[in-house]
């Protein structure tokens, strides 16, 4: 697909995605939903597993036709009817597929063909790529003897050969190592600093803290959520910590002279008290047990505040209103979007 608009340039958003749609048979997999993600910023998608997060990325590759809704990619809208991604487009979605019998360089070289890249240079962007991921050393096997995570590796590469300006990873680092996910962070991260796009899947809360500085999070086809990181920080319920006392009935009392700091006694459960508090608050509070001769035998972090909250956005699908809110875009000064809960 040929787009007459200037893609290029970094004062449009290089995704803007309103209102879009999805339905199978008597299911609705996504309704209205919304995402703007900007040049030099990762976004993420967070949801947690059936949320439709690979849906969404399926339409906004064009590999699924959305039922309503609109999509502009780089600048050039889309209506999926014949064409292709536009240039400096790329991505994967669930677990990359390759020809089993073809080495990983074999496929790669394939893909390049397939993509109308015939050039001179073709042979060095596939080593090039391969490099970037870790495969150098197995790029001559055949894909059928590759783990997981080779494989997973094997499709960052085939989508970094179109030296995306707008790159989707879909759950990138479910299937790798502690050393391979940290590695494809660290590629995601780059290619951001860079001025690239990038959208993130996951359902893992700390991953997407750690990456994005704006997130979407969706539920149940609907967005629950979407604005800065630190937006959602500011609506994050405190850390929940679980508490073992030399005396809790002492601690529970201390509890109620401690504004910020709530206690819940859950021995009937497990014996353990459990604390909600921000550190502050905490550490005035665990200062006061000592001074009055009560023991901290355990103080252990069960919940960060924000995976609290994130708990919370997903926890209930009938609990949201039916219209998803619209997409924020932090660079215009709009607000972080949250459905009435």
């Amino acid at each position: 697909m040929v787009c007459h608009e200037e893609a290029s340039t970094t004062d449009r958003p290089a995704l803007e995605a309103f209102d879009v749609s999805k339905r199978y048979a008597e299911r609705d997999v996504l309704c209205g939903v919304g995402l703007v993600a900007r040049h030099g910023q990762l976004h993420g998608l967070l949801g947690p597993n059936g949320a439709g997060k690979t849906t969404l990325m399926r339409v906004l590759l064009g590999l699924v036709r959305r039922d309503a809704g609109t999509v502009s990619l780089l600048g050039c809208g889309q209506d999926w009817t014949g064409g292709s991604v536009p240039a400096g487009v790329a991505g994967f979605v669930d677990t990359p597929a390759f020809y089993p019998y073809l080495s990983g360089r074999q496929n790669l070289a394939l893909l390049t063909r397939l993509d109308g890249d015939e050039g001179s240079g073709r042979r060095q962007r596939v080593g090039q790529a391969l490099e970037q991921v870790g495969l150098t050393t197995p790029a001559d096997r055949a894909v059928s003897g590759y783990s997981a995570g080779m494989r997973q590796r094997l499709g960052l590469a085939a989508a970094l050969l179109r030296a995306p300006r707008l790159l989707f990873l879909d759950e990138p680092t479910s299937s790798l190592d502690p050393g391979g996910a940290r590695d494809v962070r660290a590629l995601a991260q780059r290619l951001a600093d860079e001025g690239d796009a990038v959208v993130l899947s996951s359902h893992d809360m700390t991953e997407v803290e750690e990456l994005c500085a704006v997130l979407t999070v969706i539920n149940h086809g609907r967005v629950v959520f979407s604005g800065t990181v630190e937006a959602l920080r500011t609506l994050a319920p405190a850390a929940v910590h679980a508490l073992r006392t030399s005396d809790d009935r002492v601690a529970l009392d201390l509890a109620s002279q401690h504004p910020g700091v709530k206690v819940r006694d859950l021995s009937a459960a497990d014996g353990n008290l459990e604390v909600s508090a921000d550190t502050g608050a905490l550490d005035a509070y665990v200062i006061a047990l000592g001074c009055a001769g009560v023991a901290v035998r355990v103080l252990e972090r069960r919940a960060r505040s924000l995976e609290s909250l994130f708990l919370e956005l997903t926890a209930d699908a009938g609990r949201v209103e039916p219209n998803s809110p619209a997409p924020c875009d932090p660079s215009d000064g709009s607000q972080p979007s949250m459905l009435a809960r």
